[in-house]
């Protein structure tokens, strides 16, 4: 493939087909099933998977064949097969399902309202994870259009991610004769850790999330009559964490949601570190005077990578401050958000996370965890030396310096499903949430060039997937 024409034709083709819809999309409020549990009757998931469908249709891609499967109950999966030389499969993943609006977006911004600003289009699901179905046909398309030769292709795009992935199981399993056996898996839903380079991710935390609730009377009570008779189910609720968490420093008390750090991440994350430099922290929207935990830069991204760590990320029985009486409230919940080492069984870890929580409670309070979603991370296997030349040629091809690896804090539940499936397959998973870009917070934006240089470096690295076996 020639790199000049594969970068040509990506940018037109993002500037005529691809932004007009992706545009469109953005517009669409269809949240990921664990927000929005009324999702099948308001019908925004429907339209965005009808959206993207007849854009993808619209591309006429050679010899392709697309599908949308919509199982009852289920959220749908779109799925294109496109026809290849050799007996090898290529998988291709990404996903359309929202997190919610969230609070805080700037006064001309708006999680369903597309702006394109200094190369970012701003809105909530482009770079998580929207921009993937358009980036991996971008490829294919190149592909095709160069006459380059290249092994069978299976995109798949689910609409559950961001609810824990829970229909993905079931729809593999019902395509596994299309999807076959894949021996290179490209996953276009991690992040970035600049815009000046292809990231290889390495490495992805699991998480626990559930609600911890404390209940300690079935309605409120004057706070005059009741404090100091009455424990708060606030201050119950501290303790308790306090089993969890050391509130000076941060750290996870328990062991067991410990592993050992594999000897190559230790090394690899001191590259990063070199590499990213100031930017581990800088750009994070500090208040004046605020500062990170460490100031080891290579620390920081252990945290991030390989330790778990808690966030606290909602709450049910506090009122709003100006609703806030003198009231000893019944109860207080809160949301409890755990990212867990890459390589520790999420479920193994949940079932201790509960009798840790629920075990023994101060003054016999009523203590529950509803454990709401979990998934076990992902270590990616060695990577070939084939695949490490393609990525460093494409990476220098279209952003002008090689690839870089790291590993990520987040989540992608697919990952650990399809390295239990396909231990034989390669990786390349990678993708465009870089600094400042706030997947999930307010002001989500998507870099544009990253994501058309993302899409050439996909052309370019299955065109020599194939490549290597001939």
């Amino acid at each position: 493939m020639n790199p000049a024409t594969t970068k040509s034709e990506i940018d037109a083709f993002w500037e005529s087909e691809v932004m007009p819809t992706l545009t469109r999309y953005i517009e669409i409020p269809n949240q990921s099933p664990l927000f929005d549990p009324d999702w099948e009757k308001n019908g925004y998931m429907k339209q965005a998977i009808e959206l993207v469908r007849d854009w993808v249709a619209r591309q006429k891609i050679e010899n392709s064949k697309l599908t949308v499967h919509e199982s009852p109950g289920r959220t749908p999966l779109l799925m294109l097969e496109v026809d290849g030389e050799g007996d090898e499969t290529v998988l291709l993943y990404g996903h359309l399902d929202k997190q919610p609006a969230m609070v805080g977006w700037s006064d001309d911004l708006g999680p369903w309202k597309p702006v394109v600003r200094d190369g970012k289009l701003y809105g909530r699901g482009g770079a998580d994870d929207g921009y993937a179905v358009f980036a991996a046909v971008s490829a294919i398309r190149t592909l095709q259009s160069q006459k380059a030769p290249h092994s069978r292709l299976v995109l798949i795009i689910e609409c559950c991610e961001e609810s824990g992935s829970v229909d993905l199981p079931y729809y593999v399993d019902l395509l596994a004769e299309q999807i076959g056996s894949p021996r290179l898996v490209v996953c276009l839903d991690s992040g970035c850790g600049n815009y000046d380079q292809l990231w290889s991710t390495t490495s992805l935390r699991g998480s626990l999330v559930g609600d911890l609730t404390v209940q300690v009377l079935t309605e409120g009570v004057h706070s005059g009559d009741a404090s100091g008779i009455v424990p708060s189910s606030f201050r119950i609720l501290r303790s308790i964490l306090d089993r969890l968490e050391d509130s000076a420093d941060g750290r996870v008390r328990p062991e067991w949601l410990y592993t050992e750090i594999p000897d190559n991440r230790l090394e690899e994350t001191r590259r990063t570190a070199e590499i990213l430099g100031d930017a581990v922290t800088s750009h994070y929207p500090w208040t004046d005077g605020m500062k990170p935990v460490t100031d080891d830069p290579v620390e920081l991204l252990l945290n991030k990578t390989w330790r778990p760590m808690v966030a606290y990320t909602g709450q049910e029985g506090l009122p709003h401050l100006t609703q806030g009486g003198n009231v000893l409230r019944p109860s207080t919940a809160l949301k409890l958000s755990i990212r867990i080492p890459p390589t520790l069984d999420a479920a193994e870890a949940d079932r201790k996370l509960d009798e840790l929580l629920t075990s023994d409670p101060p003054y016999g309070a009523t203590v529950t965890f509803d454990f709401e979603k979990g998934a076990t991370g992902w270590n990616a296997p060695a990577t070939d030396e084939w695949l490490e030349q393609a990525m460093n040629r494409a990476s220098e091809s279209f952003f002008g310096q090689g690839v870089a690896y790291h590993g990520e804090g987040g989540s992608i539940p697919f990952m650990g499903m399809l390295g239990e499936r396909f231990p034989e397959a390669q990786f390349l998973i990678t993708g465009v949430l870089g600094p400042n870009s706030n997947a999930h917070g307010p002001n989500e934006f998507l870099h544009l060039q990253t994501a058309r240089n993302v899409s050439a470096c996909v052309a370019h690295v299955v065109a020599d997937f194939h490549k290597r076996a001939r």
